[in-house]
């Protein structure tokens, strides 16, 4: 793994923060993961932007981006690159006192790429008992207070599945640990709006604008709806969306079997996104 850390490149042996920064004590910090593919960062520019704006929501100092694209230059120069690869950007309100208040000392900023594991063509998922909170403070934040994501996950692979599935406090379809979520409803595809209490996927984003502008193949509309969980389970499809896996079709969710990657309708819209990412790869 290649490290960035405050301006310089560092082994893996000397990649260190400090024991007192304030991402590590109480969750304080702000991030973003992104697939590397053939040398190129894909989206980076948007995932910039909502590290920004995630920075902004926390009220951490404002972030300079031309330091972070510093930061991935460097890390993508002179390395062996990973293909695929990911790059995660982690932006903390850096050294602090241990506690809630922030510190004078300034924040913290890691760039790191490592080989990431293909995703394989389709997944299971199973629905958690627990609620995101649509009214949170980090309602649709990029936090790094990633906890409440560690016990669904672990809850998921008890059961054989790989993702764990949320609904907010209203009973609606909010997201995954790690996902946006879609549902397919004859050629109707579906998911939650932001206010939801989802995060607001760049994968996800853009998946919408390319379908606003041309729909997959066999999908009459592409929408933003309050979709209640229980109906999830009556989907013909699911799918998932994210940075590192693109589109990535459910064979099962909560034991129920589905189409996966032979769904006709997941199967368009993997195509329909591959191939517009493929051509514009920082839109």
């Amino acid at each position: 793994m290649a490290v960035w850390i405050d301006g310089i490149v560092r082994a893996d042996d000397d990649a260190k923060v400090s024991v007192s920064d304030h991402g590590f004590t109480v969750g304080d910090g702000v991030f973003e993961t992104a697939k590397v593919t053939g040398g190129t960062v894909v989206a980076l520019s948007r995932h910039l932007r909502r590290l920004a704006r995630s920075a902004a929501a926390l009220g951490l100092r404002p972030i300079d981006e031309d330091q972070v694209r510093a930061g991935v230059a460097a890390i993508l120069s002179g390395t062996e690159i990973p293909d695929p690869g990911r790059l995660r950007i982690t932006y903390t309100g850096g050294v602090a006192p241990l506690g809630s208040d922030r510190g004078d000392a300034g924040p913290t900023l890691v760039v790191a790429l490592a080989a990431a594991r293909p995703w394989p063509p389709s997944a299971a998922a199973v629905t958690v008992p627990w609620t995101r909170n649509e009214r949170s403070a980090v309602a649709g934040v990029k936090t790094t207070s990633y906890a409440e994501n560690v016990v669904a996950l672990a809850y998921a692979r008890d059961r054989g599945a790989s993702e764990a599935i949320f609904a907010n406090t209203r009973g609606g379809l909010c997201e995954g640990t790690g996902s946006n979520v879609f549902a397919v409803y004859g050629d109707r595809v579906v998911t939650p709006p932001l206010s939801s209490g989802c995060l607001a996927g760049i994968t996800r984003e853009l998946f919408l604008e390319w379908s606003a502008d041309s729909t997959p193949s066999g999908v009459k509309s592409v929408e933003e709806t309050d979709l209640p969980l229980a109906e999830l389970r009556g989907a013909d499809e699911v799918f998932l969306t994210s940075a590192t896996r693109d589109v990535q079709p459910l064979h099962q969710l909560d034991g129920r079997a589905l189409p996966g990657a032979g769904g006709p309708i997941s199967r368009s819209c993997a195509d329909h996104f591959v191939a517009r990412i493929t051509a514009t790869p920082d839109p």
